[in-house]
């Protein structure tokens, strides 16, 4: 059975700092592009960050990007999103995914599994 569990996720004050993390089990992900996505309390699930097979290239959504940083670890089936100058915007349940493919996408739709999701909530 083929699991991704986050975890880190938590209560912050705002210009904090959280780092997620998801495992991989049940199979290996190091050929598929893995992401991160959001999704707050009334609104769409939303691409935040996204590292292709290799972690030598990475996309990030408009509203993280100089904040947020993604990386993995191939040999452990882990990736990890590193969030600094953490904002109140920036609540909601964070969810971890593996692509169908090596090459990273900003769709949800590119994505074959995904994880339960963590709770971050940045306070003001």
């Amino acid at each position: 059975q083929v699991q991704l569990v986050e975890s880190g996720g938590g209560l912050v004050q705002a210009g904090g700092s959280l780092r997620l993390s998801c495992a991989a089990s049940g199979r290996t992900f190091t050929n598929a592009a893995m992401g991160w996505f959001r999704q707050a309390p009334g609104k769409e699930r939303e691409f935040v960050a996204a590292i292709n097979w290799s972690g030598g290239s990475k996309i990030y959504a408009d509203s993280v990007k100089g904040r947020f940083t993604i990386s993995r670890d191939n040999a452990k089936n882990t990736v990890d999103l590193q969030m600094n100058s953490l904002k109140p915007e920036d609540t909601a349940v964070y969810y971890c995914a593996a692509a169908r493919s090596s090459g990273y996408s900003r769709t949800a739709s590119a994505y074959a599994y995904w994880g339960q999701g963590t709770q971050a909530t940045v306070s003001s």
